[in-house]
């Protein structure tokens, strides 16, 4: 287990600013470039990316909280020769417009446009939902309120906590995100994962770290509204857990320290009893970056399975 230094450390403070070395698959995979193009929800721009073709099965990637859609351009590849693929940046996030405040209702919004922008049903079958982490939220969302515009969901590391121990309220966090660093390469210096973790494919965070940037007078900032948190509303949770009705599984990572085993036990218990699970071995929170071929290996398997 890493120790507190290790995890506070700089992961791409050694580099000075240049790529870390990168394996072959990571190269051949980042050169299938997405579509890139913007659509309106409900006032606000929205970022979306897509590969592969219009006609093919559907499946919509929805990233965490203050990532962007471009953590998935080196998983989306993988399922681009055999589905059309899209992923989005949340509002208030990555290359999307912010809001005034943000919901539920406005997150499956955002969802639900991508799909028809995407022409993920044009093959005539419903998408499959992928969220990670906090994207798992709005994906748990759409599988119990909209469980008919769903051929199934998936939830990865996605934790929600027995009602004791649940989120109350976001912490004052007054001016967090918004620090404007002089070069690009002290931003990457800044760059961390959130929880905090190990990170052993430090190309894959270089490379969703200067996508997680944008420059502006004076500098380089993060492109996430660092007041998303104090503008935020959701259902209960855990009561939708209860109420999926589609399809879904839950993946989650075996390190992760977001699903110890007493949150397994009460997301479980919750969730209809035909949920599909997958572990993923030797994996943290961040389960795409930290086994990136093993993520798409179960992946694999877990749509196969609806097939």
């Amino acid at each position: 287990m890493a120790d507190d230094q290790t995890l506070t450390a700089s992961l791409l403070g050694p580099f000075n600013g240049e790529p870390p070395p990168a394996p072959a698959w990571f190269e051949a995979t980042m050169a299938v470039e997405p579509e890139r193009s913007t659509i309106e929800v409900e006032g606000t721009p929205i970022e979306l990316l897509t590969w592969g073709e219009v006609g093919k099965p559907g499946l919509l990637f929805l990233h965490g909280n203050g990532a962007h859609a471009d953590w998935w351009s080196f998983i989306a590849p993988f399922f681009a020769k055999d589905w059309r693929v899209a992923a989005i940046s949340w509002a208030g996030m990555g290359g999307s417009g912010w809001r005034q405040a943000y919901s539920a209702d406005t997150f499956a919004a955002e969802a639900f446009a991508a799909v028809q922008a995407a022409g993920l049903e044009a093959g005539g079958v419903k998408p499959i939902f992928v969220g990670h982490s906090f994207g798992g939220f709005p994906t748990l969302f759409c599988a119990a309120r909209h469980p008919e515009r769903l051929r199934g969901a998936i939830l990865v590391d996605t934790s929600i906590q027995p009602p004791e121990k649940r989120w109350k309220g976001p912490p004052p966090r007054s001016g967090f995100g918004t620090k404007v660093y002089p070069t690009l390469e002290e931003a990457l210096t800044r760059f961390r994962l959130a929880p905090p973790q190990p990170c052993e494919n430090l190309y894959i965070a270089d490379y969703i770290a200067r996508r997680s940037l944008k420059q502006v007078e004076g500098g380089w900032t993060w492109k996430f509204d660092p007041a998303i948190w104090q503008r935020f509303s959701m259902p209960d949770l855990g009561q939708l857990l209860s109420e999926i009705a589609c399809p879904a599984a839950l993946m989650w990572g075996e390190r992760s320290g977001l699903m110890h085993a007493e949150t397994l036990d009460y997301m479980i218990a919750q969730m209809p009893k035909d949920v599909l699970r997958l572990p993923i071995p030797d994996a943290d929170h961040h389960v795409m970056l930290d086994q990136p071929l093993a993520f798409v290996a179960g992946l694999r398997g877990l749509l196969a399975a609806w097939a």
